[in-house]
């Protein structure tokens, strides 16, 4: 799996997943439930992980790029 964007901002990592979902790519937020459960964990500098396959991150990067969002390098 590749980190393809990071947020501190939960929903904002869902936008992108569901972004990512509508071309076809299989998205993951892998901090997702705690993110929700223990929400003082992100609270600081702790960010929020939204990833995908190791063959899907190039496309995933383009996608973003072309919707206005600045992917992870």
């Amino acid at each position: 799996m590749t980190t393809i964007s990071a947020s501190a901002n939960l929903d904002h990592i869902f936008m992108l997943r569901a972004l990512l979902e509508s071309c076809g790519i299989a998205a993951q937020v892998p901090d997702e439930f705690s993110a929700q459960t223990q929400p003082y964990l992100f609270a600081n500098a702790t960010t929020v992980r939204l990833q995908v396959e190791d063959e899907d991150a190039e496309t995933a990067r383009a996608i973003l790029r072309q919707n206005g969002h600045d992917p992870v390098a």
